[in-house]
């Protein structure tokens, strides 16, 4: 209980600060005492919560245009990825998004200038938002692909966590319910709620006032720091199961 509880004060004061990354960072403190069957539920639970409790923070940037690709999209994705998640071995999925974001992130850490992508239009939005929908109902990490995408596409910081912030909330709500009709919210989980929720509260409005005092560059570089960590510390923990 003192894991859960430290996973869910750490992950929430991050989620607060970046609008994201709740699940990438519990997880780091969960996957030693929970298995995934409730660690996913988990995740998807407060990490709802986070996001209604910093919703304040989206009011500057949202535009319901820019955000609806990545919600339909995701919305097709979550079916696939609540039926993976019994499916196929977590470790293999942890493993393969840990190597994925040490590749990727520090070239977007490191390069004096990122390159802004304008093609794809709504279609490549969609794309991005179904991924993240099959991986937030395969671990509750629904945030690295439409994160990494709203990065390239240069929004500022604004308009950047008002989208993800807005689809991270339906997606989560969305995997909730598949998560329910497919018997994967157990009694343990809520015991695990009622540790994690109380734990997570004051570091989430935390962190969502110091995310005023942050600038543009310092929270791309905060996103992809904070992602660039959370994938090794994925692969950390999934390389040695697999072997």
């Amino acid at each position: 209980m003192l894991l859960v509880a430290a996973g869910a004060c750490a992950a929430g004061f991050v989620q607060g600060l970046s609008g994201f990354a709740f699940g990438l960072t519990a997880l780091v403190f969960w996957t030693w005492v929970l298995p995934p069957e409730v660690a996913a539920p988990l995740v998807v639970s407060c990490s709802l919560l986070g996001q209604l409790l910093t919703i304040r923070t989206v009011r500057q940037g949202f535009d319901l245009r820019r955000a609806l690709p990545f919600i339909l999209g995701g919305a097709l994705g979550v079916p696939l990825g609540a039926w993976l998640l019994p499916n196929i071995p977590q470790d293999g999925f942890k493993a393969g998004l840990g190597a994925v974001l040490l590749i990727w992130c520090p070239i977007m850490l490191f390069a004096r200038d990122l390159p802004h992508i304008a093609s794809g239009g709504r279609w490549a939005d969609a794309a991005a938002g179904w991924l993240g929908g099959v991986m937030g109902g395969l671990g509750g990490i629904s945030g690295p692909a439409p994160t990494l995408w709203c990065a390239l596409r240069g929004w500022d910081k604004h308009t950047q966590r008002a989208v993800f912030q807005a689809f991270h909330t339906t997606m989560h709500v969305l995997t909730l319910t598949a998560y329910f009709a497919g018997g994967l919210l157990t009694a343990e989980t809520g015991r695990m709620f009622a540790v994690a929720a109380p734990a997570m509260l004051l570091p989430a409005l935390l962190g969502a006032r110091l995310y005023h005092r942050v600038s543009d560059l310092g929270f791309r570089r905060f996103v992809l720091l904070l992602l660039l960590v959370s994938g090794a510390m994925l692969l950390v923990r999934a390389v040695p199961r697999l072997v």
